[in-house]
């Protein structure tokens, strides 16, 4: 039974009662003389008898039709909320002029808040635990691959290095000729060569390439001063030293770091030429080798290097911009706009 029909039940036997206490006191109090007068006098073409608790019963049902209505409203209300408040949705509360349903609608709004201030703790704390999660798995990443690099260098790089000492040693002592064997042994002599490089441009990239507490002048200088050492290369750079934010230097570190990976990897160039300065209010990192040149335009589409690099100058203010001649070499600039140095200089 719905709540509209339990009310205008309710509220016709209710009104029915009434009827009938009432009219016992009355006829108590006042006795008639003739009962059958009940009978015979008629309202509206029926008897008095039946008219007055016909009445009644009608108005106490109408009562509860308009009681049970109200109340049905409310408790719709009521469900609707509860079922937002569910759902995890906002939800605004009734006024009301009744005490009873006000203190509800109190209780469910506070009950909101508390399920709204858990759900923020649970995110956080969630958020929290994915990017400790996100951490330790880059410094696993990061462990294997200074593990990988040092087996590398260990292992491989140092064989690359015996065998190119040794077909050097060949090719030295065997009489200038220009014999098929001669120039197969020379073939082998390049070939060793350029898989040195390749595995050099390797563990650059598999070295770490954060700056570890170090400014971007004393890493870029380790970096090229490293490579010097290992690579058949006249390198020459100058690098001023800059301030600049912590991330600024990050990125135009790893900048670096791509351009001359793939200058050991692709270019074949004798000499690489790095250049870092401040010129009015722009930080300039230029790259230039004297290598075997590429279309930049082909190159741009299919070249993850060349998208890393340029997406990393964007990402902070900057422009990229790349020139390459075939057989003259390439020359890479960057240009970062520097903002608030000269405050923090004066401060």
């Amino acid at each position: 039974m719905s709540i509209i029909q339990r009310q205008i039940l309710s509220g016709a036997l209710f009104a029915l009662f009434l009827l009938l206490s009432f009219g016992a006191l009355f006829f108590i109090s006042f006795p008639l003389e003739n009962w059958s007068s009940l009978w015979r006098e008629n309202v509206m073409e029926l008897p008095f008898i039946y008219f007055v608790p016909s009445l009644c019963i009608f108005v106490g049902a109408l009562f509860g039709l308009f009681s049970g209505f109200y109340w049905r409203k409310q408790l719709v209300a009521l469900e609707g909320t509860l079922q937002q408040l569910e759902q995890g949705r906002s939800f605004t509360p009734q006024q009301t002029t009744l005490p009873e349903l006000q203190a509800i609608w109190t209780r469910i709004e506070k009950i909101h808040k508390q399920i709204t201030e858990q759900t923020k703790l649970s995110q956080k704390l969630a958020k929290e635990k994915a990017e400790d999660q996100e951490k330790r798995m880059q410094e696993i990443v990061s462990q294997e691959r200074n593990r990988f690099a040092r087996e590398l260098h260990d292992s491989v790089s140092q064989q690359l290095f015996a065998a190119s000492m040794m077909m050097s040693a060949i090719t030295e002592t065997r009489p200038l000729s220009d014999d098929r064997e001669t120039k197969q042994l020379k073939m082998v002599e390049e070939t060793i060569h350029q898989s040195q490089l390749e595995m050099r441009a390797l563990l650059l990239h598999l070295r770490p390439v954060a700056l570890k507490g170090k400014t971007l002048q004393e890493g870029m200088q380790e970096l090229l001063v490293e490579l010097s050492q290992k690579v058949p290369m006249d390198i020459k750079w100058k690098i001023e030293p800059i301030p600049l934010d912590k991330g600024v230097e990050d990125h135009l570190f790893r900048i670096l770091q791509e351009s001359v990976s793939n200058t050991l990897r692709h270019a074949k160039a004798i000499s690489l030429d790095v250049l870092l300065i401040k010129r009015d209010d722009l930080v300039i990192l230029r790259v230039v080798d004297d290598g075997v040149g590429f279309d930049v335009e082909q190159s741009k589409a299919g070249s993850y290097g060349l998208q890393n690099m340029h997406e990393r100058a964007v990402e902070i203010g900057g422009t990229l911009k790349m020139i390459s001649l075939k057989n003259k070499g390439t020359r890479l600039e960057v240009k970062v706009p520097v903002i608030g140095i000269e405050g923090e200089e004066d401060d």
